[in-house]
């Protein structure tokens, strides 16, 4: 079987859930089921227009606003923990977590000892004394927030890093945030009990977690699939695939790349009949975080759009080819340039630095007005009111 190149795409971006008009509501039931759809939601504290998770559920679902997130994870309707990164993910997905967190538990403790040896350790009574008593708590409650000695990862003090331990080991969970500072409390005032003492066991939660990769992606290889939700080893990806492809659960399909090449990858038996039911994405450009699913893995989004990005956050200024946090932008099923820009709230405008447009991409009068359009719409999100396009901001090559 083959998957031709567009035909990837269409399936790739309608697994993405954006393939799909950008339009309707966007809280309660309604946005769970969009974050369900996606699998999990990544966080991320840089806010130079809006924060990444904002953005894609924003480029997904235009009426979305921050606070409807949030009342989802204080509603208990959404819980947080660690994918490849932090994220907000179902509750409904907790105890296939259960496996993430034993493995955390083992891992990060060693890690953590190397680090601070045993005290993080020795304030694990006093942390969970203090929130059984007082209820939440954020790692400024617990005490100073640079460490006993110089350096250390991320500054982090000794309880602060127990509360860390404690949540990624399953003790506490994060009930809220204020600012976007993390407040923890004990995991049964935060989790139901069924969910809490569910027990899948390891073969059950890769076998969950593998379908569950492979219906959000459409086709991927081994790899891809373990790196989806960051808790399937390779070689528990591996083994799960050999298995699945015996049993005729999944087959092989070799999947055209933007440049004509062809790799083989696994999927679903009805791939080529979900490739030709996928809907083809609206024309309208859209703005995509750096961290929008549909990108998270770049060598992939590569493949599939001919699209090179990599963010230039920790990139020396003069070495940077385009910027700090450069915007991709989505029109249809193409990624058509990168935007440069940043909510200037002082000045009340959105401040567009510059525009690249990809290859054999013209923005002309047309494709710039709806770009305008989007932007336009996004100033809510940036909680700015007008757009300021510098001098020379559209670019060429």
């Amino acid at each position: 079987m083959r998957l031709d190149n567009r035909a990837a795409r269409r399936l790739f971006l309608h697994r993405h859930r954006l393939a799909e008009a950008p339009e309707g509501a966007a809280q309660g039931a309604a946005l769970e089921e969009v974050i369900a759809g996606l699998g999990f939601v990544q966080l991320d504290s840089i806010n130079t227009v809006a924060r990444a998770h904002d953005l894609i559920l924003f480029a997904r679902r235009p009426r979305y606003r921050p606070e409807a997130l949030w009342r989802l994870v204080e509603g208990r309707r959404l819980f947080e923990h660690w994918t490849h990164d932090a994220a907000v993910i179902p509750m409904g997905f907790y105890p296939a977590w259960a496996l993430k967190r034993r493995r955390d538990a083992a891992r990060l403790a060693e890690r953590y000892r190397v680090w601070q040896r045993h005290e993080f350790q020795t304030e694990f009574d006093r942390v969970l004394a203090m929130i059984r008593d007082r209820g939440p708590v954020c790692s400024r409650d617990l005490g100073p927030d640079t460490p006993r000695k110089a350096g250390g990862w991320w500054g982090w003090h000794p309880a602060k890093t127990a509360l860390e331990y404690l949540w990624r080991s399953g003790t506490l969970e994060i009930c809220h945030r204020s600012g976007f500072r993390k407040f923890y409390d004990l995991s049964e005032r935060v989790v139901p009990e069924a969910l809490r003492a569910a027990d899948w066991g390891a073969a059950r939660t890769i076998d969950w977690l593998m379908r569950g990769a492979l219906d959000r992606l459409g086709f991927a290889t081994a790899g891809e699939l373990a790196d989806f939700w960051d808790i399937v080893t390779r070689q528990e990806a591996g083994d799960w695939c050999a298995a699945a492809l015996a049993r005729g659960d999944i087959v092989e399909i070799a999947v055209e790349g933007a440049d004509g090449s062809e790799r083989v990858h696994f999927a679903a038996p009805d791939v080529l009949a979900a490739a030709e039911a996928a809907p083809r994405p609206p024309g309208r450009l859209r703005v995509l975080s750096p961290f929008d699913p549909a990108l998270r893995d770049r060598k992939r989004a590569e493949r599939l759009f001919g699209f090179h990005y990599r963010i230039e956050v920790f990139v020396p200024e003069a070495k940077r080819r385009y910027g700090y946090y450069v915007f991709p932008l989505l029109e249809g099923d193409r990624l058509v340039g990168r935007i440069d820009m940043k909510a200037d709230r002082k000045a009340d405008v959105l401040a567009i630095t510059a525009l690249w447009p990809e290859a054999g991409v013209r923005f002309g009068a047309t494709r710039i007005a709806r770009l305008e359009a989007e932007l336009t719409r996004m100033t809510r999100l940036a909680g700015v009111s007008r757009l300021a396009f510098a001098d020379g901001w559209l670019r060429h090559g």
